[in-house]
C-alpha cells in the first residue's frame, strides 16, 4: 500500500520503511539509496553489511538527486563502540532543477517516515559528504 502526501503529492512504497526498519533493527544493510519515481519515494539500490562508505559513495549517481540512510560504525574517544543512522539528501549541482524541487520539497515528508534518523547531511558534491565530515558529526 502506498501513501501519498497532500502537501507534495509524494507517495513513499512501503517498502522503504520496511528495509530501513530492518537496517534499523536488525542492521541487516549498511546503506539504502531511494529515489523519486513516477510521483513515489521507491528503493534505487542496498548495501550490504559488508560493504564500506566508499561502495556508498559509488552507489549515487553524479548528475541525479537521491535520499540515503547510511549506518555509520564509528568508535568514540572513551573507545566504545557505537552506531549512527544517516540521513543523506544528495543533490548534485548538475542534476536537473526539476528534479532537485521535487526532492527538496519531499524531504521533510519522507524523513518523517523514516523513525530513527539521527544526523542529516545535505550534499551537493562528493566532498560535502566526506568520510571526514560524517566522522565529525558523529562525535
Amino acid at each position: 500500500m502506498v501513501q501519498a502526501n497532500a502537501a507534495s503529492g509524494m507517495a513513499v512504497d512501503d517498502e522503504c520503511k520496511l528495509k530501513f526498519q530492518e537496517l534499523k533493527a536488525k542492521r541487516s544493510y549498511r546503506f539504502i539509496v531511494f529515489k523519486i519515481e513516477q510521483q513515489q519515494v521507491v528503493i534505487d539500490k542496498i548495501g550490504g553489511p559488508t560493504e564500506t562508505y566508499d561502495d556508498f559513495q559509488a552507489s549515487l549517481p553524479a548528475d541525479e538527486c537521491r535520499y540515503a540512510v547510511y549506518d555509520f560504525d564509528f568508535t568514540t574517544a572513551e573507545n566504545c563502540q557505537k552506531s549512527k543512522i544517516y540521513f543523506i539528501a544528495w543533490s548534485p549541482e548538475v542534476s536537473r532543477v526539476r528534479m532537485k524541487m521535487v526532492y527538496a520539497s519531499s524531504k521533510d515528508r519522507f524523513k518523517r517516515e523514516l523513525d530513527g534518523i539521527q544526523v542529516e547531511l545535505q550534499a551537493t558534491d562528493p566532498s560535502e559528504m566526506s568520510l571526514d565530515i560524517v566522522k565529525g558529526r558523529a562525535l
